[in-house]
């Protein structure tokens, strides 16, 4: 079954919440390919991380706080949180119960390019997304976004594919780093970082 993200998609509201009730890392996986955009600029998903709620790395292991309130909310929704103080990070909730988020990692970026290099002050279109935090900057995320439907304006969320998807760890954590839930688009140049083996 192809699920289309969207408000005008037709379909039920159990089946467009079928595709987020998963694992995490088939979340993750399976949004590589896809199209995010944020009143109309994006791109293609090329990198994702999963964070279940029983794994040490994610911010719900320890229980529900302020913070972390929107990864016990509606699946399909927005989890938006500051990294170290200084950049923005999207995630999109999901999972079989409460507490579970795929970070969005890395796009390509094809909608919206001139928007992007201003917010960014970079013209090198592969330094517009090829991280979490280039990409919200990239995006204009913030703190507004956390908590919002992506079934929904300012979000819209397309299925695609991608070429290939490779796996291996999940980057820049300090606990359960041998976790394999990173996922990328093979060949893609817009990752964060090039994928190391499992």
């Amino acid at each position: 079954m192809v699920f289309l993200v969207s408000a005008h998609s037709g379909l039920s509201e159990a089946e467009r919440q079928g595709f987020w009730c998963r694992h995490p890392a088939e979340v993750a996986r399976g949004l590589i390919g896809w199209h995010i955009f944020i009143d109309g600029v994006g791109g293609r998903i090329v990198e994702t991380e999963a964070y279940h709620h029983e794994d040490a790395a994610s911010h719900s292991f320890m229980g529900r706080t302020d913070r972390n309130a929107a990864m016990f909310g509606p699946r399909g929704h927005a989890y938006v949180y500051r990294s170290y103080g200084i950049h923005w990070c999207l995630n999109v909730v999901c999972g079989e119960t409460p507490g579970s988020a795929v970070l969005i990692r890395a796009l390509e970026p094809t909608q919206g390019l001139e928007a992007m290099r201003v917010r960014r002050g970079q013209q090198d279109l592969r330094a517009l997304c090829s991280g979490p935090g280039k990409l919200c900057q990239a995006l204009a995320v913030g703190r507004d976004h956390n908590g919002r439907p992506l079934d929904t304006a300012p979000f819209a969320l397309k299925p695609g594919a991608p070429v290939g998807v490779k796996q291996g760890p999940r980057i820049g954590i300090s606990k359960a780093v041998d976790v394999a839930w990173r996922f990328g688009e093979a060949g893609s140049v817009y990752l964060s970082r090039a994928m190391r083996a499992a």
